[in-house]
């Protein structure tokens, strides 16, 4: 508590002053917290004082602050480990407290901590407090100015990336909150970027990028793990399926989930709560993404039979609980996208399942399994949705790569349809397809104007296709082990050794 009003007083966040008229301060009170590292130990303890009761239009206006992006984080690792970079960590100690605000705020004195000669007076605040709506938007903009003012360039699609190139050299930062990754061709530069950053504001860790956002990431010289193994125990724990037998594969083909208005309904707030922490690890596990958005459809009315589909899932992760994403040192930075659909998939309204994936090189950076949001009278319709749900995502991903100089042509979205190729690249047959939406079809805008190539792939190396059903053993472990590598960790040595190909992959220490 005394290292969070000493961090008041370094940072001239308040000034002490007599109560204004016709306003009422802000009430605060103390909050504590523990921040745990990767081996599940406390790290610090915080304590904070937040502001509790700020009103809008009165204590702030604009609030929005940009964050990061899970797919960005994700291609800023696999770009890093294909260009040999070691990223670093840093946090910035009462990061909200760098943060200038516009706004004219009013807060009372600390519990236990008023003034002695002036009991009555309260605090007008320079800087933002943590509690408050506008500070992550001011310590963003704190930050951004910094990173401008020292030559970054702020990226033209992700407003949370900032580079400097100069030369052959480069700098990369990404920002999440308070929480900044940072690499560079160097060491020298990284070096350097670690002392400018110190000197402006005070850091609380700093080093090699190891657990970030409960990511447990390995650098090696041949590439990255990133796995959330830690995570995968911690929820097993908490949801009492520790002792749980194990299952091969996350959901049975002969799953058909509905509504099921007869069955017995279940704890809905338990079923959220699984789901939630099961999205979450999707984060680095694509093998169960399709099997956590299809229970995640039966929230608002859980029953027996969606929470059996659920705990298989954890049963499953019992299995499983060490796979991660391998993105390698040697792998290429083209791009690719794979896009499937499972035609009136969905029991209840009969609508389709789209399934996409996009690679950089071998490394499997974006993904995604949903519900469409009409009905599909066919199956090239479904198709020819989901293949423009890819491209869509194929063309935000090409605008982000460019801000890291990497320039692209025609892009290649393997699509196991004929039909639906033939309707993106043939306008003969748009009396056919009249009936689907209009927006669906910039997908053949983009293939004339050269962004896209639409190429066909036989349905047993359609990788998208583990999104959208549930599969038997063989043809789950094959696309789940896709271009990956099993790795092993030599605690002797500190090194990785990879073997064989694969997407995910299983980490242990010998």
């Amino acid at each position: 508590m005394h290292e969070e009003l000493e961090n008041f007083e370094r940072n001239h966040v308040r000034d002490l002053v007599e109560p204004p008229p016709n306003r009422r301060p802000i009430g605060i009170k103390w909050v504590f917290k523990n921040k745990r590292g990767e081996d599940g130990m406390v790290v610090s303890n915080k304590a904070r004082l937040p502001g509790v009761s700020s009103k809008e239009g009165i204590d702030y206006e604009e609030t929005f602050a940009p964050v990061a992006r899970l797919e960005a984080i994700r291609i800023l690792l696999a770009f890093a480990a294909s260009k040999g970079f070691k990223l670093q960590q840093m946090d910035v100690k009462s990061a909200f407290l760098n943060g200038f605000i516009e706004e004219e705020v009013y807060v009372r004195q600390p519990p236990s901590f008023e003034s002695a000669r002036f009991p009555d007076r309260v605090y007008k605040l320079r800087k933002a407090l943590y509690g408050l709506k506008q500070a992550r938007r001011a310590w963003y903009a704190r930050l951004k100015s910094f990173l401008l003012k020292s030559e970054f360039v702020m990226g033209s699609v992700d407003k949370t990336l900032f580079l400097l190139s100069r030369g052959g050299d480069t700098r990369i930062v990404q920002i999440y909150v308070d929480d900044i990754i940072f690499g560079g061709s160097s060491h020298a530069l990284v070096s350097s970027l670690a002392e400018q950053m110190s000197r402006e504001f005070e850091m609380s860790l700093m080093g090699e990028l190891q657990f970030f956002l409960r990511l447990q990431i390995k650098q090696g010289l041949e590439g990255t793990f990133v796995h959330q193994a830690k995570y995968t125990r911690d929820i097993l724990k908490k949801f009492n399926m520790g002792d749980s037998k194990p299952m091969i594969t996350p959901m049975s083909t002969n799953t058909a989930l509905d509504a099921d208005e007869n069955g017995e309904a279940v704890d809905q707030k338990e079923f959220r709560g699984m789901i939630g922490s099961l999205l979450y690890l999707t984060a680095t596990r694509p093998d169960i993404q399709f099997a956590v958005c299809l229970c995640a459809r039966y929230q608002a009315s859980p029953r027996t039979s969606h929470l059996q589909a659920m705990k298989r899932i954890f049963r499953y992760l019992k299995f499983t609980p060490e796979l991660g994403l391998w993105y390698s040192s040697g792998s290429s930075l083209s791009l690719r996208g794979f896009s499937d659909a499972d035609h009136a998939g969905c029991r209840i309204d009969r609508k389709s399942t789209s399934g996409t994936c996009q690679l950089l090189g071998t490394s499997l950076v974006c993904w995604s399994s949903r519900k469409q949001a009409s009905v599909a009278l066919s199956t090239t319709e479904a198709e020819y949705v989901a293949a423009a749900s890819c491209c869509s995502q194929l063309l935000w991903m090409k605008a982000t790569l460019s801000d890291f100089g990497l320039r692209f042509g025609r892009i290649p979205l393997l699509v196991d349809s004929t039909s639906a190729i033939s309707v993106a690249k043939n306008p003969v047959l748009h009396s056919r397809t009249k009936h689907i939406n209009m927006r669906f079809h910039f997908l053949r805008d983009h293939f004339e104007k050269g962004d896209i190539d639409l190429i066909h792939v036989v349905s047993a190396n359609q990788l998208a296709d583990i999104f959208t059903k549930p599969l038997e053993f063989d043809a789950f472990t094959r696309l789940r082990g896709y271009r990956f590598k099993v790795l092993t960790m030599h605690s002797s040595r500190g090194r990785l050794r990879a073997n064989g190909p694969a997407l995910l992959l299983s980490w242990c220490d010998e």
